[in-house]
């Protein structure tokens, strides 16, 4: 069975009728992911949670151990990721406390491992469309199914690199470029996930308006802590909904073979370590070039 990973708040796994049935430590040859992951059931449906920053909130965007997140939850079997991301709003229309289900992104990061082939083995994946499609369309409609939410379908995600939020100068900036939300921690993480092979998409949860917007104060830590509460409450019934509507088996979605032609490393050349280290991502790969040989 293929299980649905989500990565956001400590608190997101506290959904009616989740059944926790085991915190997992995982070692990844990336290092340790940023907590425990909560492995559990939601009815029929296997689902594992991590907490992006860790249980006390530890890890700044900066400081996210995003490729142990991402590789451990390859190897327990995450097959699509659910992203919950607290976000500025960069459009008058877009109200904190508003839901925004992205489907781009614009990367303004400066200081993270972005890939996991750096390391005598290279591939290029492509990421013209950093969003899965179907999960997308599986969180708007059962964002759609929850009421009183307010919903834009559609927009993109400029990641900065934090931890200081934007100047007025660079708010403006990423307005001029259309931009629908500003956040800190989507990037490299959907890089990672396609990757991974993993399906990826994100409930944005606008918290404020960043300093843009001059008849609000500038962003404040206080003022998106009080908005975020009220809006993991609204995510945790649309991840909630979203688990059960998922498709059981989803091997069609568009992440599955995104390694296919993207490894330019001739397989005769990666060396056994290599293969051995990146085995939950690469060996479909290599084993099925190992067949044809044979």
């Amino acid at each position: 069975m293929e299980r649905t990973g989500v990565i956001g708040g400590s608190g997101l796994y506290e959904l009616e009728g989740f059944e926790l049935i085991e915190s997992k430590v995982v070692d990844t040859p990336f290092g340790r992911p940023s907590d425990e992951l909560m492995i559990g059931r939601l009815e029929d449906r296997e689902v594992v949670f991590l907490p992006r920053h860790g249980k006390v909130h530890q890890h700044s965007p900066s400081t996210v151990p995003y490729r142990a997140n991402i590789y451990a939850l390859k190897t327990l079997g995450v097959t699509r990721i659910i992203s919950v991301s607290a976000v500025g709003s960069m459009k008058e229309e877009i109200h904190p406390g508003h839901l925004v289900m992205i489907d781009q992104f614009i990367d303004r990061t400066v200081g993270r491992k972005r890939t996991f082939f750096d390391d005598g083995i290279a591939a290029h994946v492509g990421f013209a469309d950093p969003i899965s499609e179907p999960l997308r369309q599986v969180l708007l409609g059962a964002a759609k199914k929850v009421e009183g939410l307010t919903i834009h379908d559609g927009g993109s995600y400029v990641c900065i690199e934090g931890p200081q939020f934007s100047t007025r100068a660079e708010s403006h900036t990423f307005r001029s470029w259309g931009v629908s939300v500003i956040g800190m921690t989507n990037l490299p993480e959907a890089r990672l996930a396609r990757e991974a092979e993993i399906d990826y998409a994100t409930i944005a949860l606008s918290t404020d308006y960043d300093c843009w917007h001059t008849e609000h104060d500038a962003v404040t830590v206080d003022a998106v802590i009080e908005t975020l509460k009220a809006n993991v409450a609204n995510a945790k019934k649309v991840i909630r909904q979203a688990l059960l509507d998922i498709p059981q088996e989803t091997g069609e979605w568009p992440a599955r073979k995104a390694l296919t032609h993207a490894v330019m490393t001739a397989p005769d050349s990666i060396s056994p370590e290599i293969k051995q280290k990146l085995a939950p991502l690469i060996g479909r790969l290599v084993a099925e070039t190992e067949a044809a040989g044979n």
